[in-house]
């Protein structure tokens, strides 16, 4: 079945686009790093809300530069998650959904989405109760390691690392947890813009937009997996 972008799908990346050439402007600064990977990590996760496997090429690109930039502000969690997890999953993500269906294109000529599913009651308990152990043992760990916000950073980190195996699984709940990471994320980056650290500013304006699409993923997914 092919699938096109639809009017929130442009507006999310027209909309990133522009918020990036307001910022440089005010800003009196283009910031080539950080905007190459605010709006590729956009395009990527507006086409993982379509169930296009598209999305793992803009994910390659947003997830090597956003691994740099963390790294630079002190948000070791996030930079290790994108270098060392986020970066090999892009591949074994592509492989997985193509597994499942989704591929560039089809006999009809027109691209195929992946078959998305939902997990069953237990295994969401278990998921609540695995998310929430794991979130305060690594926030300890890196509170131990100095780390500037070792919870919020804990909770992204861990979420991120489980939504994105249920992203490679096409599993609707991924986008729970994303809405989770993309919220917290939000919060972490402003503290960040505080600290004057670099690309920052963009990093919340990129952050914002994620949480735009996650919620309307959420919403696609709902249609995407029922009755799976």
């Amino acid at each position: 079945m092919k699938r096109t972008l639809a009017p929130y799908d442009w507006f999310l990346i027209t909309g990133v686009v522009a918020s990036n050439l307001i910022y440089s402007f005010l800003e009196k600064e283009f910031d080539p790093v950080g905007s190459l990977a605010c709006i590729a990590g956009v395009i990527c996760v507006v086409l993982v809300a379509k169930g296009s496997i598209w999305n793992y090429l803009f994910g390659v690109i947003n997830v090597s530069l956003y691994a740099w930039i963390s790294y630079k502000a002190a948000i070791y969690g996030d930079a290790g998650l994108n270098a060392f997890y986020y970066f090999p999953m892009q591949f074994i993500g592509w492989w997985q959904w193509r597994k499942r269906g989704a591929s560039a294109s089809s006999k009809e000529g027109g691209e195929t989405t992946v078959k998305a599913r939902r997990m069953t009651l237990v295994q969401r308990i278990l998921l609540f109760i695995g998310c929430t152990v794991l979130i305060v043992g690594v926030g300890f760990l890196l509170k131990h390691l100095n780390d500037p916000q070792p919870f919020k950073d804990a909770a992204t980190t861990v979420l991120s690392i489980i939504a994105q195996a249920l992203m490679a699984l096409a599993f609707m709940e991924q986008w729970v947890l994303w809405i989770t990471v993309n919220a917290i994320s939000v919060v972490m980056w402003c503290v960040c813009v505080a600290r004057g650290e670099a690309h920052a500013g963009i990093m919340v304006i990129m952050w914002c937009f994620y949480l735009l699409n996650s919620i309307n993923g959420l919403r696609v997914w709902l249609k995407l997996s029922a009755g799976k």
